[in-house]
């Protein structure tokens, strides 16, 4: 065990499990701040269900910490703390600051400090290398050296997990760009591609989601131009992906940490070297208006069904942001329940996923632990957990009172089995 020590900073839905690959052969430190969490670790429990216990007793060579004194025999530091947007769409970069802050008080000569989190181009060198340099008092790229390697961790998949999943690696030195690729090359199976710059990286990782993110935003415009000529969106696209080079994005709730987030990233850093993005900005404020639609939609069809709406009774199956994942992070189903409050609906969220503690604290919702049967004038399939397609379309519509409609955004059923889609 002679290789140098490494730091993970942040363990969450990143770093946790890029600090069990790292701790399979090599000391790890995995710091967070977070002392619950810290706690929760080292009772090998993950509330993120990103890595089970068994992987984390496999990791023999981690120890986790909340403690910054323990990161100063650290020689490679790894920052996998979040990067949201405020309530104006801004990049929030304050959990970046205070993560380099953290490192440049433990920052060494001939140390390399590897960010992971996703930022706008130049974020890396124009953000975190001048707090580094402050607090440290090294200079960069003579006492110490940066990389970058853009995370690509997809919540809640099984099948594609950090070491079958490509790494981009970059390097604030042609010789440190080697390093950082070596380092990942020790547990990436399915190898890296080292950028030419920490800025190319970085501009890499941000297109990646944005380019999600117009893809869906495309679909979600589709479904509003198809309802209103009353066509099926599904079969329309069903129909075009019969052509080999038709993409099969289907429209949907782009919420999440990532999809939803990254392109205003990238927007506020054009807009800050004064160009104005359009297509990019159109896709986002698509996406975000689609939960509103939703809840129109379904307002509209109870009413021409002559169904009251003033203190209708509807159900909403799934709260976080993606499915089999109890992730609520930006989760863009609120949009649909706050929606329907303003109607005078009352709601019930059901999610099995989901922390009803952080689902309170979060969004003021209480979530219901078991929705009673024959209760609901219309239910919202707004997350495809497995728990909701294994119950199958006779169960969803039990939960439904002798008139009611089922809404399934997320295409569970045939649509000859629901009464609506997006």
């Amino acid at each position: 065990m002679s290789k140098p020590l490494i730091a993970v900073i942040g363990l969450g839905y990143v770093g946790l499990p890029l600090a069990v690959e790292f701790g399979k052969t090599r000391k790890v430190i995995g710091f967070d701040t977070n002392n619950t969490r810290i706690a929760e670790l080292k009772d090998s429990h993950d509330a993120t269900l990103e890595v089970d216990s068994d992987e984390l007793a496999g990791a023999k060579y981690l120890r986790f910490s909340s403690d910054a004194d323990d990161l100063k025999d650290a020689t490679v530091f790894i920052v996998t703390v979040p990067t949201p947007i405020d309530a104006h769409k801004r990049p929030n970069l304050t959990p970046l600051h205070k993560a380099s802050e953290t490192v440049g008080r433990a920052l060494k000569k001939g140390d390399i400090v590897i960010y992971e989190s996703t930022v706008f181009p130049g974020a890396t060198e124009e953000e975190c290398v001048p707090v580094l340099e402050a607090v440290s008092g090294l200079r960069f790229n003579q006492d110490f050296f940066c990389g970058y390697s853009p995370e690509r961790i997809n919540p809640g998949d099984k099948a594609h997990r950090l070491p079958t999943i490509r790494k981009v690696t970059a390097g604030s030195t042609p010789q440190v760009a080697a390093e950082v690729t070596a380092l990942y090359d020790e547990i990436i199976t399915a190898g890296t591609y080292q950028a030419q710059s920490i800025r190319v990286a970085e501009a890499a990782k941000v297109i990646e989601n944005t380019q999600r993110d117009l893809n869906i935003a495309l679909v979600n415009e589709l479904a509003l131009i198809f309802n209103k000529m009353e066509l099926d969106t599904e079969a329309v696209l069903e129909a075009a992906g019969t052509k080999w080079n038709f993409l099969p994005f289907r429209p949907g709730l782009v919420g999440g940490h990532c999809i939803g987030v990254d392109p205003y990233y990238l927007t506020h850093k054009a807009q800050a070297i004064g160009y104005h993005p359009e297509v990019i900005l159109a896709g986002r404020r698509i996406n975000d208006g689609m939960g509103a639609h939703v809840a129109e939609q379904l307002i509209k069809a109870m009413l021409k069904r002559r169904m009251p709406v003033n203190g209708a009774r509807v159900l909403v199956l799934g709260l976080t942001f993606k499915e089999n994942c109890p992730d609520l992070r930006n989760t863009r189903v609120v949009d649909v329940v706050q929606e329907l409050w303003k109607y005078g609906v009352d709601v019930d969220v059901h999610d099995p996923w989901a922390d009803p503690k952080e689902a309170k604290t979060e969004y003021d919702i209480d979530l219901v632990e078991a929705p009673n049967a024959g209760t609901y004038d219309a239910i919202v399939l707004a997350v495809a957990h497995d728990e909701f397609r294994d119950r199958g379309i006779e169960g969803i519509r039990a939960l439904g009172a002798v008139d009611h409609m089922v809404y399934d955004i997320k295409y569970l059923f045939d649509a000859d089995d629901t009464d609506l889609r997006l």
